[in-house]
């Protein structure tokens, strides 16, 4: 675990104002907040499912005012969005790594991340084992695999995900403790069930392994248009944003 006084050290000020930020989500023609929204959410998902916030391009403010309707984990993509977010939320939610993760950034990501959900190479498992070393620090990572085969993007190939698994495991500063998919996008969430249920086989067929230093728990699949039929097929984690945020506002 992270030995005290490794985390970065911030200045937790809270905002001027945590009303609720503009108006964000819809439920039917009622215009929603994100405290509304997160906690219709939690009302939709079983108890069982953890629910990670995805940040990405949202303001620290509005962070929080998520983390304080009741979210219990931010998912961020980029170190330095989450750095910036950190300075304001800090250690009242855990922090999800949820993007693909550069090998230069590993250093920064280790101190802030209690979890790097996105693993999906052995080159940059040992740079984290490195990093994790250098500060006491064992990380709780998931395997990202390409369920899909999309060449577009990141995750390990199902067919190869047993032995980049074997190879992580004898990592001592890294602990598997689940995959994660995306999965192919679809407007339509009952396309995404195929892939879901292809993700629970392969779960179940590496947990029958029984690999030392890897604990098959966590399950991590389903997103904003998906997160309904994900733990329908055995996802115990899903990353949902803009259900909770609203559409993102890229500069």
């Amino acid at each position: 675990m992270l030995e005290a006084g490794t985390r970065p050290v911030v200045a937790r000020t809270r905002p001027s104002s945590l009303a609720d930020s503009p108006l964000r989500g819809y439920a039917g023609n009622k215009v929603m907040s994100i405290k509304q929204n997160v906690q219709k959410v939690l009302e939709e998902l079983p108890d069982c499912v953890q629910l990670v916030a995805a940040a990405k391009t949202r303001t620290p403010e509005e962070i929080l005012e998520a983390v304080n309707a009741g979210v219990h984990i931010v998912g961020q993509n980029y170190v330095q969005e989450a750095e910036r977010a950190y300075e304001v939320v800090g250690s009242r939610a855990k922090w999800h790594f949820i993007g693909h993760l550069q090998r230069n950034k590993v250093k920064k990501a280790v101190r802030i991340f209690d979890m790097i959900e996105t693993v999906d190479s052995y080159e940059i498992a040992r740079e984290i084992d490195k990093r994790c070393q250098e500060i006491g620090k064992v990380m709780p990572v998931l395997i990202e695999v390409n369920i899909g085969k999309e060449p577009q993007k990141s995750g390990v190939l199902p067919e190869n995900t047993e032995q980049l698994l074997k190879d992580i495991s004898a990592l001592p500063n890294i602990k598997i403790m689940g995959l994660m998919t995306m999965g192919p996008l679809s407007e339509n969430p009952e396309d995404s069930r195929p892939y879901f249920v292809a993700m629970k086989k392969l779960f179940e067929r590496v947990k029958e392994l029984s690999l030392p230093n890897v604990d098959m728990r966590y399950l991590s699949m389903g997103m904003t248009n998906s997160y309904k039929i994900a733990p329908e097929e055995g996802a115990n984690i899903v990353r949902i944003g803009t259900r909770i945020f609203g559409e993102r506002k890229y500069p």
